[in-house]
Parts: C-alpha cells; sequence; structure tokens
C-alpha cells in the first residue's frame, strides 16, 4: 500500500493483477478519458434541493447513469462490464465533487486529464473560476492513501447490498447506486463522521480523562469511536498508515495545535498507553485518523461518507464483475423463516370493533394531522 497508488490498486481488483508499465499506462488513459460526466448530468443535479445531502444526489445520479450510457449495460458482453466499471470509477469523482459544489452554491469546476485520481477530487470541490488553485501534493498523497485503504473489505453490508442487485443481472450503474444506499447508513459508512463528532463532543483535552471514565463505564451510553474494530481483534493495520497520513498532513497544513487537532492526538497518545484500552485491543481504527484527515483537508462532514464511496467503487464493480462472470453465479434470494401468526380466519370488516384498542399503538402522522399541510415543493 505505501509504494501503489489508486491506479494499481484498482486495475488489482479488477483483474486480480498488478498491472506492467504498458497494462498501467493504458488503463489511467482509460480512466482518465472518461472522467467527463455528460453534461444534461449538470441539469439532473440542479434539480435536487440545494440542501440535499451529498450522497443523496449520488445515489439519484448514479443510477441515472444507465439512461446516458446505454451502450455498457449489457452484463453477458466483457466489453459492456470492462466500460461501466471504468466509467464508475472514472465519474465517482467529478460526480461528487459537482454534488459538494452544488451544495455550497459554486460553479461546477470540470476535472483535468493531466491530474491525477486523487488530486482531481480536490481540484474539482475547492478550485473556483477566480483563482488559481493548485493542489498540495501531501494532502493529495494522503488521500490517495485514503482511497487504496478503502477500496475493498470484504463481504461488508454496501458489498453485498451490491451483489444481491447484481444477482438479478441489473445494469451495472443501478447495482452500484444500491451499494451508495447502502453505504450512507450511519452503522456502516458512517464511522469516520461519528469519530470527529465524538471530539466535537469531548471539546478540549483538558476533558479526556472524563470521557475515558465514561467509556470505561458499562452504564454510561458514551461509546469511544473510531477504536477497537469488528473484523481486526487487535490492531487495524490499515490504521498504520493512515495515522502517518494524518500526521504529515496536520504538520504540512500547521494544524497540529489547532484545539480539535490536539484534542485527537492527545487522545490516541493516551488510549494507546491505558491498559483498559490495551487489554481489550482498543487501538484508534482507519476510521479515526481518516475522519481526523478529512476533516484537516477541508472536506465537510457530510461528504465523509461520499469520498468513502468514491473509493469503495472500485471494490463494488470488482466483486459485481466477479460474480456475475463465476460459473456458479445464483440469483440472490435468501431463505425467510415464518415467526408470524398462525392462520387465522378472515374476519369481515364490520366484526373487527376489538381492533380498535390495538390500532392505539399506531398513532396518525403529525403531518397528516396539521391543519394546513406542509408544502411539497
Amino acid at each position: 500500500y505505501q509504494r501503489r497508488v489508486h491506479g494499481e490498486t484498482a486495475y488489482l481488483l479488477l483483474h486480480g493483477e498488478l498491472p506492467n508499465e504498458q497494462q498501467y499506462s493504458s488503463f489511467v488513459k482509460q480512466v482518465k478519458g472518461h472522467v467527463m460526466v455528460q453534461d444534461r448530468i449538470r441539469h439532473f443535479i440542479e434539480g435536487f434541493r440545494p440542501d440535499a445531502h451529498p450522497m443523496a444526489v449520488m445515489v439519484g445520479v448514479v443510477g441515472a447513469l444507465s439512461s446516458f450510457y446505454h451502450d455498457s449495460l449489457d452484463v453477458h458482453d466483457p466489453g459492456h462490464r470492462l466500460l461501466a466499471s471504468i466509467r464508475l470509477i472514472a465519474k465517482m469523482p467529478t460526480i461528487a465533487a459537482w454534488a459538494y459544489k452544488y451544495t455550497i452554491g459554486h460553479p461546477f469546476i470540470y476535472p483535468r486529464r493531466e491530474l491525477g485520481f486523487a488530486e482531481n477530487l480536490l481540484y474539482m470541490m475547492f478550485a473556483t473560476p477566480c483563482d488559481d488553485y493548485k493542489v498540495n501534493p501531501v494532502v493529495a498523497r494522503a488521500l490517495d492513501k485514503i482511497l487504496i485503504l478503502h477500496a475493498d473489505h470484504e463481504q461488508n453490508m454496501s458489498t453485498c447490498t451490491v451483489r444481491i442487485a447484481g444477482s438479478s443481472h441489473s445494469n451495472p450503474f443501478a447495482c452500484i447506486a444500491s451499494g451508495i444506499a447502502a453505504l450512507w447508513g450511519p452503522d456502516h459508512g458512517g464511522a469516520n463522521e461519528a469519530a470527529l463528532k465524538m471530539l466535537i463532543t469531548i471539546g478540549h483535552k483538558d476533558r479526556i480523562p472524563e470521557f475515558l471514565a465514561k467509556a470505561k463505564d458499562k452504564k454510561d451510553p458514551f461509546r469511544l469511536m473510531g477504536f477497537g474494530h469488528r473484523v481486526y481483534k487487535n490492531f487495524d493495520p490499515r490504521a498504520l498508515i493512515i495515522k502517518q497520513a494524518c500526521h504529515e498532513v496536520l504538520s504540512e497544513l500547521g494544524l497540529k495545535e489547532q484545539p480539535i487537532f490536539a484534542l485527537a492526538l492527545e487522545l490516541e497518545k493516551i488510549a494507546l498507553e491505558d491498559q483498559y484500552f490495551i487489554e481489550r485491543s482498543l487501538y484508534p481504527n482507519v476510521d479515526f485518523y481518516s475522519g481526523i484527515l478529512l476533516h484537516a483537508m477541508g472536506i465537510p462532514v457530510n461528504m465523509f461518507t461520499v469520498v468513502f464511496a468514491i473509493a469503495r467503487v472500485v471494490g463494488w464493480v470488482a466483486q459485481w464483475k466477479e460474480m456475475i462472470e463465476s460459473p456458479n453465479w445464483r440469483l440472490s434470494r435468501p431463505r425467510q423463516v415464518y415467526m408470524g401468526e398462525p392462520k387465522r380466519p378472515y374476519v369481515p370488516i364490520a366484526q373487527r370493533a376489538h381492533l380498535k384498542e390495538n390500532n392505539a399503538a399506531y398513532p396518525p402522522s403529525p403531518l397528516l394531522s396539521q391543519a394546513k399541510p406542509p408544502s411539497l415543493w
């Protein structure tokens, strides 16, 4: 991971081997050739409310790509599959950056083919027509590491969603949109956001002992976010790499002394020395450092999961492609075990007066009870 760049990782996941120089050059050229999006997508994005969450825009726009690119929808055609995969990888940063620009009222910035993958995302998010924006190479390298480390991670929830949707031979754009929707859930894609919000709640490094005591108290609802991992029973190996990148960016941007970053570094230091956390293998994980890192880059909290989706799309399309190409393909249809009521006779509606008491558990919606319903527009 320390030596690779995002393009090599994407090629590896799609083809199963690292590319040689010629293969890498050809692959990067293909990806850069598809970074533009159909210009009508601008108007599609502008159809959303300006305060729409960027993930809502991502779900809608990525799903709608199937209405723009009809030449890569045949999942039984290897050429179509590869073209759709490259398009999704290439266009995700452009769509994401435009979703961000729309929410802050800035004009859309088009990608530049001379820039790398991470550089282009930063450029499209932070450049304006008024200024000559230069991408900081330290920040770009750190973002590249975030994208690599989040590219794929076994059969996680959103990956399973993509595979289940794809098992019906749905088009690849719809499948990836389903993965974005699944990732949007705070219990899946919101871990780094939760870690940052925890730091904001703690507020100052002087309050760390108070919150560590709360974390150790089983009766207290407070939880230390960004520590430990359900997959890695010891140290999250990705955290070692992202930790180094985090410290490099904070030093480069002169942010180590700012309160929230000073708090994060002090919490990291204390937790790594505290026997309670050491005995339980509750070490800072990739989400702890990536939340700090994205915040230091100037990426707003509502874009954290969007960046996660940009990274994970490589793994999603690789998993989707692997499933479609498997000779053991089967339509995903999990078995349902019925746990409801036994067989009952039909009761005419006039004889169901005894059900009124049960209906009290379902009060009418407050929206329906208002004298004047809210505007749908």
